[in-house]
């Protein structure tokens, strides 16, 4: 289930936003929303939206109010099932993968801080699932996002079942453990590892990825070589961006959704 088909993404809309820019200051940037067909869905969903690495503010389409990308998106579900572009929100299931802040000036990089209300906002929508992992930068809890309803979960290490998909999700970084959201890079392979442990989960969602098969999709090698064999039919990452958001790997795909939004569906 979830397994990517070899068709080419379709576009579907983009949403302007602002960001923090290299330097100082800050830039307007879109945020593509694009389609891609899978072999099957979860029962109860018509599509999947696929999200990663949204480090920016835009206004909400509901209340007019800057804040958060991942709140504008969230809010944009209703919008976009009224014009037919999207089955309605209570038929979208969400897969977040990390880094949800962004400072609320969208002035300075790399700023960290709590992301719980793009959360509720996709739960508030009315969306069926809402899995995900929290990057580096995110300040939120297990506890906080399970509290906006039984299908709303913060991942790092275990597994979640809805309508048939098995969803497996590792939080964090490779990285110094002395700092937030970091294990040591020993350390992260081997949770990624015990989270594909037979069975196979459908879907890894992950913030720090494996590498992709060309140099340009930067990711971490190791990770690679751990999920080469018996890895799931579709890993999702971000945190480092990639021009060419898919790759191959075992018989399976990544799926880099760094600063990007995905539409999983069968037609």
């Amino acid at each position: 289930m979830l397994r990517l088909l070899g068709t080419p993404p379709e576009p579907v809309d983009t949403i302007p936003y602002r960001s923090a820019a290299r330097g100082g200051g800050t830039e307007s940037l879109p945020l593509a929303v694009e389609r891609r067909r899978v072999d099957a869905l979860p029962d109860g969903c018509d599509a999947v939206l696929v999200a990663g690495d949204l480090q920016g503010v835009a206004p909400s389409p509901l209340t007019g109010r800057t804040g958060l990308l991942g709140v504008a998106l969230a809010d944009r579900l209703s919008r976009w099932a009224a014009d037919g572009l999207l089955p309605p929100p209570e038929r979208v299931g969400v897969l977040l993968a990390g880094d949800l802040y962004s400072a609320p000036g969208a002035d300075l990089r790399g700023a960290s801080g709590p992301v719980s209300e793009v959360w509720l906002a996709f739960a508030a929508a009315g969306c069926p699932m809402v899995y995900g992992v929290a990057g580096n930068h995110d300040d939120v809890t297990a506890a906080e996002v399970g509290a906006y309803g039984p299908e709303v979960a913060l991942l790092d290490g275990g597994r979640r079942v809805f309508g048939g998909l098995t969803v497996a999700g590792v939080s964090g970084i490779a990285g110094d453990p002395a700092r937030p959201r970091r294990r040591t890079p020993e350390d992260f392979v081997a949770a990624v590892r015990a989270a594909v442990a037979a069975p196979p989960p459908d879907v890894l969602l992950l913030h720090e990825g494996p590498a992709g098969p060309v140099a340009e999709q930067r990711g971490n090698p190791e990770l690679r070589r751990a999920l080469e064999r018996g890895g799931p039919a579709l890993t999702v990452c971000g945190h480092v961006h990639w021009r060419e958001p898919l790759a191959t790997l075992g018989d399976g795909h990544v799926l880099n959704v760094d600063g990007r939004a995905v539409v999983l569906t069968v037609r």
